[in-house]
Order: structure tokens, then sequence, then C-alpha cells
């Protein structure tokens, strides 16, 4: 696995959103889909066969994994749900891409744009 996070760079939204949704805890898929939903103001909203798809994705790339950590058995949790949580390939490849979209939203034309009122 190559150790160098741009070239997994530009991330998708989906992606981006979901090691965010990760950046300061581990999560479980339905609190992932929630957690992502309200940090994007209900633009992406997931469906259980899609979160996966991405978590499979980023499981393979080495960005997230599965964490040890399961529900406690007398909170009447399913003790099958998995959490998640972002590796430190995922921090890093999370970091480059924050780096990048700071770039370009700071570049002159989007600054022109600001100025012309276009938004």
């Amino acid at each position: 696995m190559a150790t160098d996070p741009h070239h997994l760079l530009p991330l998708k939204p989906v992606e981006l959103q979901l090691l965010l949704a990760l950046a300061t805890r581990e999560l479980h898929g339905y609190g992932l889909v929630r957690e992502m939903a309200e940090a994007s103001a209900g633009v992406i909203s997931l469906e259980p066969g899609n979160l996966y798809r991405v978590i499979k994705r980023l499981l393979g790339a080495g960005l997230v994994a599965e964490s040890e950590r399961r529900p406690a058995p007398e909170l009447g949790v399913d003790e099958r749900r998995r959490y998640y949580r972002i590796t430190p390939r995922g921090s890093r490849v999370l970091a480059s891409e924050v780096d990048r979209l700071r770039s370009l939203v700071t570049s002159p034309a989007v600054r022109a744009l600001s100025r012309r009122g276009v938004s």
C-alpha cells in the first residue's frame, strides 16, 4: 500500500464525510448515517447497502478499520453491531484532502467569484 496519501485524492464527498465522522470517535453504521446526514445538512443520506459499500472501499484502502469495541450486552443492543474507526493512514488522507479543499476555496478564482457576488 503506497504511503503517499495524495494518490487517493480527491475523495468522493461521501468518503470525506465518513472520514470526518470518524475523526473524533468510533461509530457503528447507523451512527455514521446519522452523523453524516447531520454534518451535511441532509445532503448525504445513505441507505445501509450504500453505506457498507463505502465502508468496504475505505477498509480496502486502509483508511478505516473495524474497531474491537462492542456494545455492552446489558444495554440490550445487538452484539453483532460493528464499530469503525479511522486509521492513521485515513487521518493522513483526510488531512491531505482538507488541505486540498482549503487551497481550492482560498484560490484567486474563488475569491474573484466572491467579489462578484456569485454564490
